[in-house]
């Protein structure tokens, strides 16, 4: 069985795949900018990140990985390390292929890189045995590269590899004949000789005055074979069938092109040939080593690179998070067929994220919790109260901790959901053909034919397009489909009567999850951001409201009259 970080040995590996949808209400790409700013990191991270299982198996077993990450730096710089040594092994077939190639170049390379695996893998197995990890993926690991360090005979392998690459660095220099046109352009170039010695100043020096000395100033009869025509200058970029780019001066005059690594551009290719054929005992030996050692075990590892990735940067935002004194936790699993989960001091993963950007936010946490009693939210509020923000704090908080991260909360317990699905304003773009109602129906009853008991719901302003009346007849019946199904749902709303009606709601149909109504606060006509458990507030938020910004009648009216009495 292939070796993960993300599941336990023989687990079966199923998941749900985030809607596109839930993946923008989410805000996956915003914190995977958060996580990391190189582009390869995001990409395999995204697919991480957008996968749900609620295993709660393969859920504990990340878990416990992400623990020994986040509590272990030294651990995460020997594994970032890890990972720029495995970025040239990715794919392991090249080096079969690189066995029927006669480059000395490309031979040495990969002895370089299996040197540098070899490094690495002593030295990832020396930082496991100083740390005291618990966790099993972390512990079999250890075991991993302990097995691969004694059945590969890397201390013979190192020795080999030492010995050959000594070998191959006795070739010091190269004398190339180059030969002209009839306009001193160079046309073709050919290996004169291999040298053990490098080429100085002096002895340049004094090869050309040499040359000048002579009468005629050319030297005669350099027949050298194995040349190849190039041209430095002048290339043009020509199509190859393949619908590749080629560049070339005319038909058969190839450019030099500059490269990583020697024998990729046109003079290299014409030297390759006669140095290999000349080097043949060394580029044997080097085969012969290779052969050896080429099915290492240890390149299975070059699977774990994004693995590593998502857990080292995971560690790093939840470090700096937790510099910023804001609390994270490790959620405990419950059953996924109870369908409860609670958090305590919950807050948005986002908020902090900016904070750690700089940003000064006054992040304001709240409890929630979801059991027998209620498993469906009305959440109501005035604008700009936190409806939204902590729609999306809990959302965000299931999905963390079913990824095995901490979640933003100093106490969470959850029954792990078999997918997130969301239902926020859409753009305006995208409701040309059905209209706005029409889109946001249409996109419901997509949610409800996939949607199970086990689904977390996350419903933001939904069915606020129309009419009161129209709105809040189909979220009546929307609540009342969700009651019936089972499903953890937040649905923050404007409509204080789907509030107020739920205790009608709750008798008019069977089901596994029962409706309350929360509100978001505004105290003293302060926006608190807090929520609780309460019918909808409607007309005294708006009494808050008119306080603070001074619009009450009483307000208006002493304002009024002070003005008049000012103007008298």
């Amino acid at each position: 069985m292939e070796y993960s970080l993300l599941y336990p040995q023989n687990a079966e590996r199923k998941s749900n795949t985030l809607t596109e949808e839930s993946i923008n209400d989410l805000s996956i790409d915003f914190i995977l900018a958060a996580l990391t700013d190189q582009k390869y990191e995001r990409e395999h991270m995204r697919k991480l990140m957008v996968s749900v299982t609620d295993d709660p198996e393969v859920i504990r077993y990340r878990r416990d990985v992400f623990d020994d990450f986040l509590k272990f730096p030294k651990l995460r710089e020997a594994m970032s390390e890890l990972v720029l040594k495995l970025a040239d092994l990715r794919d392991i077939e090249r080096f079969q292929k690189d066995q029927e190639s006669s480059s000395l170049w490309l031979l040495v390379n990969r002895l370089r890189e299996i040197d540098d695996y070899v490094s690495c893998i002593n030295m990832i197995k020396a930082t496991l045995e100083s740390l005291d990890i618990q966790s099993e993926g972390m512990l079999t690991l250890k075991q991993m590269v302990t097995d691969i360090s004694r059945e590969s005979n890397f201390d013979e392998l190192k020795m080999d590899i030492d010995e050959t690459l000594e070998k191959a660095k006795r070739l010091k220099s190269v004398t190339i004949g180059v030969n002209l046109d009839g306009l001193l352009r160079p046309r073709t170039a050919g290996v004169i000789s291999l040298n053990d010695t490098k080429f100085t100043d002096a002895g340049l020096m004094r090869r050309f005055m040499s040359f000048a000395d002579k009468k005629s100033g050319l030297h005669e009869g350099n027949d050298v074979s194995g040349f190849k025509q190039f041209h430095p200058a002048n290339h043009r970029e020509y199509k190859k069938g393949d619908g590749s780019s080629d560049r070339r001066t005319g038909s058969d005059n190839f450019s030099v092109e500059p490269s990583n690594i020697t024998g990729d551009d046109a003079l290299s290719e014409a030297i390759k040939r006669p140095v290999t054929e000349i080097l043949r005992s060394t580029v044997n030996e080097i085969k012969f080593t290779l052969k050896r050692y080429i099915n290492i075990s240890g390149y299975s590892l070059t699977s774990l690179m994004p693995e590593i990735i998502f857990y080292v940067r995971w560690a790093e935002l939840i470090d700096k998070i937790k510099a910023q004194g804001m609390p994270v936790c490790k959620a405990e699993i419950l059953p996924p067929e109870q369908r409860d989960c609670s958090f305590k001091d919950l807050y948005n993963l986002k908020l902090a994220i900016k904070n750690v950007q700089g940003d000064n936010i006054n992040i304001i946490t709240n409890d929630i919790e979801f059991n027998d009693d209620y498993r469906i939210y009305i959440l109501t509020g005035p604008n700009r109260g936190g409806k939204t923000i902590f729609t999306q704090a809990y959302g965000l908080a299931m999905h963390l901790a079913q990824l095995g991260i901490y979640v933003p909360a100093s106490q969470a317990s959850i029954s792990p959901c078999d997918n997130i699905f969301t239902h926020f304003p859409a753009d305006e773009n995208d409701t040309v053909d059905l209209g706005r109602l029409g889109e946001e129906s249409k996109r419901l009853s997509e949610i409800f034919e996939v949607a199970t008991e086990r689904s977390v719901m996350l419903l933001n302003e939904s069915l606020a397009t129309t009419s009161v009346t129209e709105g809040l007849f189909i979220a009546k019946d929307v609540v009342k489909a969700m009651r019936f199904l089972g499903v953890r749902c937040i649905f923050n709303t404007h409509m204080h009567d789907l509030a107020r009606s739920v205790e009608q709601l709750n008798s008019e149909v069977e089901g596994g999850s029962k409706a309350a109504s929360l509100v978001t606060g505004m105290h003293d006509g302060e926006r608190s951001f807090k929520v609780s458990l309460l019918p909808p507030q409607g007309v005294s938020y708006a009494k808050d409201i008119a306080l603070k910004y001074g619009i009450s009648f009483n307000q208006i009216k002493d304002s009024i009259t002070q003005n008049r009495q000012n103007n008298a």
